[in-house]
């Protein structure tokens, strides 16, 4: 790794990609504070009804058919997931004891996943097919990459870039997976728990909570095209 780690400092199309890795590592940065803004500024504010995340995903599960799923509080802070494997939902303690506007969000949001989950929205069943499928092309990607730049077999680098796609492709499945998860949580909270007012706080933090799942994917193209100039540019350098 420290030949390659060389091979790849001294080419100059791999320094013009990382051009482009820099600027998304800032655009993740800046949407990485907007989340903590956003998250720390509704923390503080109490919703009305005084419910904590706990308590509203479990009457969102229940009144939607998941009465035999789990709530579970874990450690960590917006470490909050729904595991789709034991079909059960995660929140940290901040948002399963919390009685915040931020806190409803956030649960709620988990809720969408589940909900999806339920009635087998179909992107979140692509994404979660795909999952193992993109850790085995990453792997062997990355190894096909090596190989071909370090020996001079520019096809098999070839292939190593093609199969590093299916992390494009997660990326992209999971933009509208997240998006449609905010929807949902944010229409049921706004029918009967928010007033106007909360609604408006709950949407500005599942805003800028999806707006990283963007810098993600914007992250990963930035990497890919390094990748795709310095095979290319192998090439042209023969």
């Amino acid at each position: 790794m420290g030949f390659f780690s060389f091979y790849m400092m001294s080419n100059p199309y791999y320094l013009i990609g990382t051009i482009f890795v820099i600027i998304a590592m800032f655009f993740s940065m800046y949407c990485q504070g907007r989340i903590r803004a956003a998250y720390s500024r509704y923390k503080q504010v109490p919703n009305h009804l005084g419910m904590t995340g706990a308590q509203l995903a479990r009457q969102i599960l229940d009144s939607h058919g998941m009465s035999f799923m789990p709530v579970n509080q874990v450690a960590g802070e917006l470490s909050d997931h729904f595991d789709p494997t034991n079909m059960l939902i995660n929140l940290s303690n901040d948002i399963y004891n919390g009685r915040s506007i931020a806190a409803l969000a956030v649960a709620a949001h988990e809720c969408g996943h589940a909900i999806q989950h339920h009635e087998n929205y179909r992107p979140i069943m692509i994404r979660n097919t795909i999952v193992p499928v993109c850790n085995i092309s990453n792997y062997l990607g990355w190894i096909a990459i090596m190989i071909g730049l370090i020996f001079g077999f520019p096809r098999i680098a070839w292939i190593g870039f093609i199969l590093m796609l299916a992390i494009l492709a997660f990326q992209i499945i999971t933009l509208p997976v997240e998006f449609d998860a905010s929807r949902r949580g944010l229409a049921i909270l706004k029918s009967q728990y928010l007033t106007a007012d909360e609604y408006a706080g709950a949407s500005s933090v599942l805003s800028a909570a999806a707006l990283t799942y963007v810098a993600a994917t914007f992250a990963t193209l930035a990497s890919l095209l390094r990748i795709f100039l310095v095979i290319a540019g192998s090439n042209r350098r023969r």
